[in-house]
C-alpha cells in the first residue's frame, strides 16, 4: 500500500484480546500481504495467523519495548521504500500502553502515511462491562510500581470526575486496591475486569474495599481496572473553601482560576467564593 509520494504505509492493527474469532478480515488480509510484520511477540502473531488460516508473506520481526529504538531506522527505511509495515502487539491496539507510539511519531515527523485497522481494545471493553458511567472517561496506563509514587498517582484522581480506566499486573492488584482504599476512600465504586474475552473472563464490581478484600486471595490473568469518577460535592459554605483557593493561588495559579477550579469541584457559586476569599484577606 503506497501513497501518492510512493512511500509505504504503516498499518496499526488491533489484535484480539483472547479469542481469535474477534480478528477482523482486514487484519487477516494485512497479515497475508504486508511486506513487513512488526510484532511484539512473533510467536503469538504466527499462532494468530495460523488460527486465521493465513501465511505471512513478508518478514516477521520482533518489535517490543526493549528493541523499539533499534528497530526504528530499518522500519522507516522500509516505509520510505514503499513497503507496507504492519505493526501488531500481543492484544488490543498498538501505542495504548504497548509499543507503537515511537514509530508513529517518527512517521508523522517525516510525513509518512499511517493508518489504523480498528478492533479490540481492553480499555473500551472493560469500560462497557463495568457498569460505570462511560460518557466521559480517561485512561491512565499502569500505576507506578512502588507504593509512594503509586499513592501520589492515586491522589491525582481524588477529584477526577471522569471514569478512569487503567491496567495493573495481577501480582500488584491487591496492593494497588488497598492504596486506593486509603487514598480515594473505601466506598468509591470500581470494577476489576480479568481475562477479557477469554475462557475465564470475569468482571467483579463493587466498592474499592470489597474489591480489595476479594483480591487478597490472589488474582490471575490480564487485569483492567475501571474506577468511578469522584462525585461532585454538594453546596458548601464558601468561607470553608478559602484555604483550598489560597493553596492553589500559592502554587502559582491565578486567583480567578483558583476560584473557578474550587467552585467547579464543590458546587459553590464562583462570585460568592471570590467574595469570601477577598473578605478573608481583609
Amino acid at each position: 500500500m503506497t501513497d501518492e509520494s510512493g512511500s509505504g504505509t504503516l498499518l496499526l492493527a488491533a489484535t484480539p484480546l483472547g479469542d481469535a474469532r474477534d480478528a477482523s478480515p482486514r487484519l487477516a488480509e494485512a497479515l497475508a500481504t504486508a511486506e513487513v510484520v512488526a510484532a511484539e511477540d512473533t510467536r503469538r502473531i504466527r499462532a494468530l495467523a495460523t488460527a486465521l488460516e493465513v501465511v505471512p508473506r513478508g518478514r516477521v520481526l520482533s518489535y517490543y519495548d526493549a528493541v523499539e529504538a533499534a528497530r526504528e531506522p530499518a522500519l522507516l527505511e522500509a516505509l520510505r521504500g514503499g513497503d507496507t509495515v504492519l505493526l501488531v502487539t500481543d492484544a488490543g491496539m498498538p501505542s495504548v500502553s504497548d509499543p507503537g507510539y515511537r514509530l508513529v511519531a517518527a512517521c508523522a515527523a517525516e510525513g509518512l502515511h499511517v493508518t489504523c485497522l480498528p478492533g479490540p481494545s481492553a480499555v473500551t471493553t472493560a469500560l462497557a462491562l463495568s457498569g460505570l458511567p462511560s460518557d466521559r472517561f480517561c485512561f491512565e496506563g499502569f500505576p507506578p510500581r512502588k507504593q509512594g509514587p503509586r499513592r501520589r498517582w492515586l491522589a491525582e484522581l481524588v477529584t477526577e470526575r471522569r471514569t478512569c480506566v487503567f491496567f495493573e499486573a495481577p501480582h500488584r492488584l491487591v496492593a494497588t486496591l488497598n492504596d486506593a482504599v486509603e487514598v480515594l476512600g473505601a466506598e468509591r465504586d470500581a470494577a476489576v475486569c480479568r481475562e477479557l474475552t477469554k475462557t475465564y473472563e470475569q468482571v467483579r464490581r463493587g466498592s474499592l474495599a470489597e474489591l480489595a478484600e476479594w483480591a487478597s486471595s490472589g488474582v490471575r490473568g490480564e487485569i483492567t481496572v475501571v474506577l468511578a469518577g469522584a462525585e461532585r460535592a454538594g453546596p458548601t459554605d464558601p468561607a470553608e473553601l478559602v484555604e483550598q483557593v489560597e493553596r492553589r493561588a500559592a502554587s502559582g495559579v491565578r486567583l480567578k482560576d483558583a476560584v473557578a477550579e474550587v467552585a467547579e469541584l464543590t458546587g459553590v457559586r464562583k462570585k460568592e467564593l471570590y467574595e469570601a476569599v477577598l473578605t478573608a484577606r481583609g
